[in-house]
C-alpha cells in the first residue's frame, strides 16, 4: 500500500479518461465507471463512481505497480484549496477512516471545484 503519510501525489494534471479506463480495466468491477483521471510523472489518481484509485509505479522499469483502492464510503471529511495569484496549484485533502489524511496536489488548470462536487456527490 502507498505510504500516504510520507508521500503525496504532487502536480497531477488531467489524464485522458479513455487511457485511464484502459489502464485500470483489469481491476474495475462490474458497472464501475471512470469519471476523472489525473497523472503525475509516473503515478496517477483516478476517480470512479465507486472509489479513488491511486497508482504508484515502482522500480526502474515501471513494471511493478501498486494499486490502492480508497472507497468513497470511508471518507470522513474533505477539503479543497483553489489556486491563487502566486500559488498556481490547487490541493485536495481527504480524511479516510482507518487511514488518515491523503493529500493531492494538482497542476494549474485542473477544475478543483468540479472535483469537489464529484467527491461531494459520493460522500454527502
Amino acid at each position: 500500500m502507498i505510504d500516504f503519510q510520507n508521500a503525496s501525489y504532487i502536480k497531477l494534471s488531467a489524464w485522458d479518461v479513455a487511457t485511464a479506463r484502459e489502464e485500470f480495466a483489469p481491476i474495475l468491477i462490474e458497472n464501475e465507471v471512470v469519471h476523472l483521471a489525473f497523472k503525475g510523472i509516473r503515478d496517477s489518481v483516478t476517480f470512479t463512481n465507486k472509489r479513488l484509485i491511486a497508482l504508484n509505479v515502482q522500480g526502474m522499469t515501471g513494471k511493478k505497480k501498486d494499486y490502492t483502492s480508497l472507497p468513497y464510503s470511508r471518507i470522513q471529511a474533505f477539503s479543497v484549496e483553489t489556486a491563487g495569484v502566486f500559488d498556481l496549484d490547487s490541493e485536495m485533502e481527504l480524511w479516510f477512516s482507518g487511514l488518515g489524511r491523503v493529500k493531492l496536489e494538482f497542476a494549474r488548470g485542473v477544475d478543483i471545484r468540479g472535483l469537489n462536487r464529484l467527491i461531494g456527490d459520493h460522500v454527502l
